[in-house]
């Protein structure tokens, strides 16, 4: 009897094997928004901040995916490498990095924020964790100097490390008044989804990353 039913055991056990494999295939790909309150959904409903508006364009077009808010509104890159550890758990796919807006309006140094912007890849790529960079751009009255040394860097930091790049995560909304709310800076509700649809491929691009490690 026990020869006999021994086939029938190792087949149970594939069976349990492969259906168990299956279920770990079948996690949704899980995707951090790390930034600040361009991503966060300043001053809006949580249905329509960024990361929301995105999970929802992103099944609609058939992804099993999970997209976690890490937005902090007033964030500079110090700040997003500062929490990157915690704000990023180990489960984490993949991330849109989107973090540079304060230091611009601050007037930081560019060399700083290229040197946290660079950690937070590179760190993030040494976990294993795919990152597509969101792009932005100086404010013009800073001077020419200033956008110079500043719009580059998240272009050069993708390809440093061999990221996504989104170039301008405000394209299509940025001067719009019409898509920003009264601070003529945040994008109202209808601002963040011409985003999200302009980003889309972008994060498209991403995901089939995650599913070729």
């Amino acid at each position: 009897m026990q020869l006999k039913s021994y086939p029938f055991v190792v087949v149970g056990l594939i069976v349990l094997v492969v259906a168990g494999w299956g279920r770990a295939m079948a996690e949704p790909v899980k995707i951090v928004v790390l930034g600040d309150s361009l991503s966060a959904g300043y001053l809006l409903p949580p249905q329509e901040a960024f990361p929301v508006q995105l999970e929802q364009a992103l099944k609609e077009k058939g992804h099993d995916v999970t997209v976690v808010n890490a937005g902090v509104s007033g964030d500079t890159s110090s700040g997003g490498l500062s929490r990157l550890d915690w704000s990023v758990p180990e489960d984490t796919d993949a991330v849109i990095l989107e973090l540079g807006a304060n230091d611009a309006l601050r007037g930081l140094e560019p060399a700083r924020t290229r040197e946290n912007l660079d950690e937070i890849v590179r760190r993030l790529k040494a976990r294993g964790v795919e990152v597509l960079v969101a792009g932005m751009l100086a404010p013009r009255n800073l001077g020419e100097d200033y956008a110079a040394a500043f719009d580059p860097i998240f272009a050069e930091i993708a390809e440093a490390h061999g990221a996504l790049l989104y170039p301008f995560f405000l394209d299509g909304v940025a001067m719009r008044p019409e898509l920003n709310l009264a601070d003529g800076m945040h994008p109202t509700g209808e601002g963040v989804s011409v985003i999200v649809r302009n980003v889309l491929p972008s994060v498209e691009a991403l995901i089939s990353r995650v599913g070729a490690d």
